[in-house]
């Protein structure tokens, strides 16, 4: 996987990159990062990027000419194709589908925004498209960046020691949430891991992570159930739990007097 990052703070991204799975990924040469300053674009002794904005009003705007052309250097040394990516709050929302297009083209480009944001004309002339972590700002598009890279990476084969993993995920190939997990001591506080996980059994250890899986996805992401791969088997089992959990809401109503 090949991941370019136009940013002002290089180091930022160096340094973050060097922990964890990320970094063995780097280190096995599964991921390579390119970086690309706009300050070394930038033409005036004092190597500006940034500059008030037409109209008036805070803060700044990165100009349009060094980003232009760091994204332009960018794309030529990553060999033209890779799209080019403008992390605003403006874009539309990152999530797994997303992470998992990106891997499988193999390289993407990421722009990285500070200040008020980035000159209009530059998303007009330069960019393919604009991503959003969610309904929150930061500041700085490097912070969005990395956790875009870790996303993207874990994806790439090899990449995880169980290649299991990143399919077993929330959001993996079925939609769903991620089960419970549990590990040693089988007993804490007076909290017991379920039996059935103990037992051995695969098949029923199978069967219940699934139904798990499906239960948390119901009680805190029920929209993801309208997208997700649910089997008639899946499909018996919520139609238990909301029926279940009628009868509980039906049992907790005040009686009304006669």
């Amino acid at each position: 996987m090949r991941i370019g990052v136009v940013t002002l703070f290089p180091e930022m991204i160096e340094q973050s990159l060097e922990f964890g799975v990320v970094g063995r990924a780097k280190a096995a040469g599964q991921l390579v990062v390119e970086l690309e300053n706009p300050r070394n674009w930038a033409k005036d002794k004092h190597r500006t990027v940034d500059d008030r904005p037409f109209g008036g009003g805070p803060g700044m705007v990165m100009k349009p000419e060094p980003l232009r052309d760091a994204i332009v250097a960018l794309k030529e040394k990553m060999g033209g194709s890779a799209s080019v990516v403008y992390l605003s709050p403006q874009g539309q929302v990152f999530d797994q589908a997303m992470a998992r297009e990106w891997q499988r083209q193999g390289s993407v480009i990421l722009i990285s925004g500070r200040y008020e944001g980035i000159d209009e004309r530059v998303i007009q002339t330069a960019i393919d498209e604009e991503v959003s972590l969610g309904n929150f700002v930061l500041s700085g598009g490097e912070f969005a960046a990395l956790a875009i890279i870790d996303a993207v990476t874990r994806l790439e084969p090899g990449v995880l020691g169980d290649p299991l993993s990143s399919e077993e995920d929330s959001f993996g190939d079925s939609g769903l949430l991620d089960c419970p997990h549990y590990t040693r001591p089988e007993d804490y506080q007076g909290l017991k891991a379920p039996q059935v996980l103990l037992s051995g059994d695969h098949k029923a250890i199978a069967l219940w992570r699934r139904q798990r899986a499906i239960e948390k996805t119901w009680q805190c992401r029920p929209e993801l159930l309208e997208s997700a791969v649910l089997t008639d088997e899946d499909e018996i089992f919520l139609t238990s739990l909301k029926k279940l959990q009628a009868r509980k809401d039906d049992a907790t109503q005040p009686t009304k007097g006669i």
